[in-house]
């Protein structure tokens, strides 16, 4: 038989439950065989039977014959002297009450089909229980919204067992709605909260799901906009929460701080150490309650500690923040690998800033620029071009440290008093040495690095020269660049056959250098 032809008639034996249902209150119990289409295990009758419960508990919430107030449990009512609409809009109560608990075990059906039409149903029934409700509003004028129901979708959507961020990008776009944003973000903090109270070890899913979640929520510019509610209402009133920016900010940092007060995997650790400057601190009601995260973070070490900069360097600038030991960490984030990570742009765009204070001790800045020409000896072309400027820009700010260039006869290798293995600018002697290395790669093999040591050569003026441009420079650029270059006529030189191995006429290899 064709599957089609049997979908079809079985959409059409639901449409006449249907019908039936909403015609006569004596044919409620054609619900059950409504509901039991969810349960199928074919994916066509599941969205078929989602449309007809969409049509269903609609209507019935459109004309009122759903219980109103606090759900009394149905055998009691069932089985009591109250009339007859009150037990038919109790039993049907209950009915629509297991019907939304079946749609929000679809969103983690397998048919994504399935989950975004399972979604849309839910989101429906929430703006028609906003514009119908099933509670009574504690008083007059109060503005009431779903949260129940609501509550549900969101905690079906942080699932703890797969990632949901396929269906989290549907929902994604709820988020433009003053009410369902203020909503996610209490559902969110309640539901973090109610997972990881008492949890040992939380499931890698739940934390991503989380973070897109968390991620994708972004407040109003600017308060005194028009609000845009999801749950429609007649007269909105500034004094809802769901519209106030201030309960907005609040809501936002309750929910980021329940999330980050939990230890997270390193890979999420970075991805909300990515956002944090842009997406999470402009937006918070305290910025400053991210201290100790932050603090945290950039005693961690490598990228993590990096990726903190960003969000340190808000807080230090426009916050005030103290962190007496925030030199030296970043003195000891200098190692080898930092240009080579992906954050090395970002790394020292942050350092430049920093360095960039005109108060900041002559033992601190020469220091950094030591340690940078010591790293610079093995560094590739394409982060020399950037690093060399950058370190000649600190001796322009900074003419007390200038005397690292006056020395001619300085220290080298053997000799250099700089110890580039203490933690401490302070102890490291930077000032009684001098920038030889600087000197050592004004020989180096790629022409523009050795034009670019050569700089400290010459008068170091201001003004400094911009590092922006160098700070993403590829090894890929560099060649092509370098392949752009016009190339002089080649000049003959006058060829001197070879006689041996390094100049040796009695070795074994003499005798092949010896044919011609």
């Amino acid at each position: 038989m064709d599957p089609d032809r049997v979908a079809a008639g079985r959409g059409r034996a639901l449409g006449r439950l249907l019908e039936a249902v909403l015609a006569s209150r004596a044919e409620a119990n054609a619900v059950f065989d409504i509901l039991a289409a969810l349960q199928s295990e074919d994916p066509a009758e599941i969205q078929e039977a989602v449309r007809i419960c969409s049509r269903l508990f609609g209507a019935l919430l459109e004309r009122g014959e759903l219980f109103v107030g606090r759900l009394p449990p149905e055998e009691a009512v069932m089985t009591g002297s109250q009339g007859a609409t009150r037990k038919y809009k109790v039993w049907m109560r209950h009915r629509y009450q297991s019907c939304c608990n079946r749609l929000s075990e679809l969103l983690a059906h397998p048919s994504f089909q399935v989950q975004e039409l399972a979604l849309g149903t839910l989101m429906k029934f929430v703006q028609l229980e906003g514009s119908h409700p099933l509670e009574k509003p504690k008083w007059e004028g109060h503005y009431l919204f779903p949260f129940e129901l609501f509550k549900l979708v969101v905690e079906s959507l942080l699932s703890l067992e797969e990632d949901r961020a396929l269906l989290l990008s549907q929902f994604q776009g709820y988020l433009e709605y003053d009410d369902i944003r203020y909503h996610t973000m209490k559902a969110a903090a309640g539901t973090v909260a109610r997972v990881t109270d008492g949890r040992a070890e939380v499931p890698l899913p739940f934390w991503n799901n989380a973070f897109t979640l968390l991620s994708a929520v972004s407040l109003p510019r600017q308060e005194g906009t028009t609000p845009s509610l999801y749950v429609k209402h007649t007269e909105p009133s500034d004094k809802w929460k769901a519209v106030n920016l201030k309960e907005h900010r609040k809501a936002f940092q309750l929910m980021w701080l329940r999330f980050l007060q939990h230890k997270l995997p390193v890979s999420l650790y970075k991805k909300v150490l990515v956002i944090m400057h842009e997406s999470i601190l402009p937006q918070l009601a305290q910025p400053t309650l991210m201290m100790d995260f932050l603090t945290s973070a950039y005693d961690v070490g490598g990228a993590i500690s990096l990726l903190a900069l960003n969000g340190l360097f808000i807080l230090i600038h426009k916050h005030n923040l103290e962190y007496p030991d925030f030199y030296q960490k970043l003195y000891n984030l200098l190692e080898a690998s930092i240009f080579h990570v992906r954050y090395r742009a970002r790394f020292f765009y942050l350092a430049d800033l920093f360095l960039s204070s005109s108060h900041l001790p002559a033992y601190l800045v020469a220091a950094f620029a030591k340690r940078l020409s010591r790293l610079a000896l093995t560094a590739p072309p394409e982060a020399l071009l950037m690093v060399l400027p950058f370190i000649c820009n600190l001796l322009r700010r900074h003419p007390a440290c200038r005397v690292l260039i006056h020395r001619p006869q300085g220290p080298e290798l053997d000799t250099d008093p700089y110890d580039p293995g203490e933690q401490d600018p302070a102890k490291s002697r930077a000032l009684e040495s001098s920038l030889w290395e600087l000197q050592a790669l004004q020989k180096h093999y790629h022409p523009d690095v050795s034009k670019a040591a050569s700089a400290i050569n010459q008068t170091l003026c201001v003004p400094e020269v911009s590092i922006a441009p160098l700070l993403e420079l590829t090894p890929y650029e560099v060649f092509e660049q370098d392949l752009k270059k016009k190339v002089p006529e080649p000049v003959p030189l006058e060829f001197i056959p070879a006689s041996g191995l390094l100049g040796r006429r009695e070795d074994l290899c003499a005798h092949y250098f010896s044919l011609s």
